[in-house]
């Protein structure tokens, strides 16, 4: 039986932390969809003894992190509009 592509989520960042754009590639999917799964996961993991943790994205202009969402790959910066923003990092630990 081949697996969802929530669990290949699940198991790829149980193995190593990752962003969006690696889960994307690899799992096998869109990396908008990935941001959709990643919502599913943290809320299947909350009734389970482990965890989604996320680094936030981070401005690598002038260093912010404090995004509103930390889910979601912000297309600039508040603080100074640059559009250097990294993605955010996942995984469950």
């Amino acid at each position: 039986m081949e697996s969802t592509t929530r669990e290949r989520i699940v198991a790829a960042l149980r193995d190593d932390s990752a962003t969006p754009s690696a889960l994307s590639t690899r799992v096998g999917t869109a990396r908008s969809a990935v941001y959709d799964h990643l919502e599913h996961v943290a809320r299947s993991l909350s009734d389970a003894d482990e965890e989604l943790l996320v680094a936030p994205p981070t401005c690598q202009d002038c260093g912010f992190d404090a995004f509103d969402d930390p889910v979601n790959h912000p297309s600039n910066c508040p603080d100074c509009r640059s559009e250097n923003v990294s993605e955010p990092v996942f995984r469950i630990d």
